[in-house]
């Protein structure tokens, strides 16, 4: 990370991204998201691509070819990005991430777990808990230790994120059904949407590769799961199944 100014470099990304903003648009998501930050109106892609183009040229500064950054400079420029009040920059510190995720190691969980508890969004939680956490999670077991204190931390958001990190590891063939029960036991009861939702979306996924599994877990909690929990749990599963599940809710 020799000569690297992650603040200076933050900053003209910043700029980079401003062309590509529309007064309109950042009305709008501000208001989607119900947030405080400023926003410069930049639609995913353009940030993605953007995030891309700038990677590539500090890369390339550098004699080195790719989008890969070192877990050094990923982090310090991320954090650098995340300091700011700015919608734009928050999500490219992710995009940054996101891309230098196979450079990451459980150590980096705790960098993570601090910027989970300062986005207060899923529009920032949902990537860094599925994208980032669990892929890290996915090729070192040892990233679980931090992560299930999330599933029973204070932040619904913290614990929301210890169930998408889940998700890697199902979409790899790997699921983690045994810590799935361990997360959610405690969680059935919440009435927090972000937590029943989450839990529905673990199980929606699971069903697409064990629809037995997800079936027979639904029916021993149909009386105390939500309807949102039911609802994404139940939609991929055969419709006789579907069907059979509904019939036992109503009867609940």
């Amino acid at each position: 990370m020799d000569g690297f100014d992650p603040d200076a470099t933050a900053a003209t990304l910043t700029q980079a991204l401003r062309p590509f903003g529309s007064t309109a648009r950042a009305a709008q998501e501000k208001r989607y998201l119900k947030s405080e930050l400023e926003f410069i109106g930049v639609a995913m892609p353009d940030i993605r691509r953007v995030v891309k183009a700038a990677v590539k040229d500090h890369l390339a500064a550098h004699g080195k070819r790719g989008v890969r950054l070192d877990r050094e400079t990923a982090v310090a420029w991320a954090l650098a990005l995340w300091q700011e009040p700015v919608h734009e920059r928050r999500a490219a510190a992710i995009q940054i991430l996101q891309l230098a995720v196979t450079r990451l190691a459980a150590a980096d969980l705790a960098t993570i777990e601090r910027l989970i508890r300062d986005a207060r969004t899923w529009a920032y939680v949902d990537p860094l808990a599925g994208n980032i956490a669990g892929a890290v999670a996915l090729r070192d077991a040892s990233s679980w230790e931090r992560i299930d204190t999330w599933a029973v931390d204070g932040d619904f958001w913290v614990r929301r994120s210890a169930l998408l990190a889940l998700m890697p590891g199902i979409r790899a063939d790997q699921p983690d059904l045994r810590r799935f029960v361990r997360y959610t036991d405690p969680m059935l009861a919440e009435r927090e949407f972000f937590i029943r939702k989450a839990i529905g979306w673990v199980l929606r996924e699971i069903s697409r590769q064990d629809p037995n599994w997800v079936a027979t877990w639904t029916e021993d909690h149909v009386a105390e799961i939500s309807g949102v929990t039911f609802r994404e749990a139940a939609r991929y599963l055969p419709p006789e199944t579907k069907a059979h599940l509904e019939l036992r809710r109503a009867r609940r």
